[in-house]
């Protein structure tokens, strides 16, 4: 839904009349019959207003797992790096585990969040064909 402030710029570029005129090669300004706007709706009615962003897929635990080969790197580092008692490696390793243990589930369950609520909106049915 667009904010107050998109509403009141769109209501006034309407209240405007504009013209649409070609500049020819002697610099003269030569008026268009119609416009290539107008051209484009044939019967009268607006093209569809959709928002075409990325595909919503699925969960699936294949897409957490190759999220964890992004993330463990970078939550190993981040570790070691916030370190302040330069503990040995394997302590590191182990907390990068643990962090690994709780964000995998949760990512899981966020990307089935965000399939189902794209399924409400959209009013799609599930991939399967199976009803939860």
């Amino acid at each position: 839904m667009p904010s107050r402030k998109q509403r009141r710029r769109r209501a006034k570029e309407r209240r405007h009349e504009y013209e649409f005129v070609y500049v020819d090669e002697e610099g003269r300004e030569v008026e268009v019959d119609e416009p290539a706007a107008q051209r484009k709706k044939t019967d009268g009615r607006s093209p569809a207003k959709t928002r075409a962003g990325r595909v919503v897929q699925p969960a699936s635990w294949n897409r957490v797992g190759r999220r964890a080969l992004i993330f463990a790197p970078l939550m190993f580092i981040t570790i070691r790096l916030l370190d302040k008692q330069h503990t040995p490696i394997q302590d590191s390793i182990l907390r990068t585990v643990f962090l690994l243990a709780l964000f995998l589930p949760f990512s899981y369950v966020m990307d089935s969040m965000l399939y189902r609520s794209h399924l409400r909106r959209t009013g799609a049915r599930r991939e399967n064909g199976k009803k939860r």
